[in-house]
């Protein structure tokens, strides 16, 4: 993977403000499904935005859990867990269809993220909800999430983060904690050709709900190319 073929992700219909510029910046969108973020009329509007931009949109479930945006892991029983992915696939896929986009893949969010690449029942569920529904999985690489889609053959992309600090032992600093988030475009540039260059991600994301996100991939992808176009 070199750094003219890696897809650029990123979190949208979350009701941030950044939303369209963001847009014009990546290859990729994770369009939340309602549970931890947005509503029905931002993912269309999300959506018909990824459409005008031609970008390829992935399904973003997490948590029914507002009040920490998806962010607390909770312990959920398997039927629960995999009721509530349908739930979310579900009403996601039938506003794609109305808007005449394809959704081609799934990538967990926040605190089902974590838990999806750490715990093999979690991921289970997840990847069997992405087999269910004929997505493609996208998450952590070498992880559990990764072993389970492999196992259902779900097609599975390992990402790697632009904006998150990573500890030494490759996992993401918690958030909350100092290095939690990188905001020098020179610091995230020098982490995505790192990430690049191990040859373990085939997509890097950015999260659209920090301040001047479109400035900072901006410059990020000035850094990391000769004119800085997304690829």
């Amino acid at each position: 993977m070199t750094l003219r073929e890696l897809d650029w992700n990123a979190d949208l219909g979350e009701g941030s403000p950044h939303d369209a510029a963001l847009m014009a910046a990546v290859t990729s969108v994770n369009v939340a499904c309602g549970a931890h973020a947005g509503d029905p009329g931002l993912i269309r509007r999300t959506l018909e935005l990824a459409k005008r931009h031609g970008v390829a949109v992935g399904a973003h479930p997490g948590y029914f859990d507002r009040a920490h945006f998806g962010r607390r892991e909770l312990d959920l029983p398997p039927g629960e867990l995999a009721a509530q992915l349908q739930y979310q696939l579900g009403g996601l896929l039938a506003l794609a269809r109305t808007a005449g986009v394809a959704v081609t893949y799934l990538k967990p969010h926040g605190a089902l993220y974590h838990q999806a690449g750490r715990d093999p029942a979690v991921a289970r569920i997840v990847a069997a909800a992405a087999l269910l529904n004929g997505l493609g999985l996208v998450g952590p690489p070498g992880s559990a999430l990764q072993a389970a889609a492999r196992s259902l053959r779900v097609p599975y992309a390992r990402e790697g983060f632009a904006d998150r600090g990573y500890r030494p032992d490759g996992t993401l600093v918690p958030r909350g904690e100092p290095g939690d988030v990188i905001v020098d475009p020179a610091a995230a540039a020098a982490q995505v050709a790192r990430l690049t260059a191990s040859g373990t991600v085939d997509t890097v994301c950015v999260h659209g709900d920090h301040p001047g996100v479109a400035e900072f991939v901006a410059a990020v992808r000035v850094l990391l190319s000769a004119d800085g176009r997304p690829r």
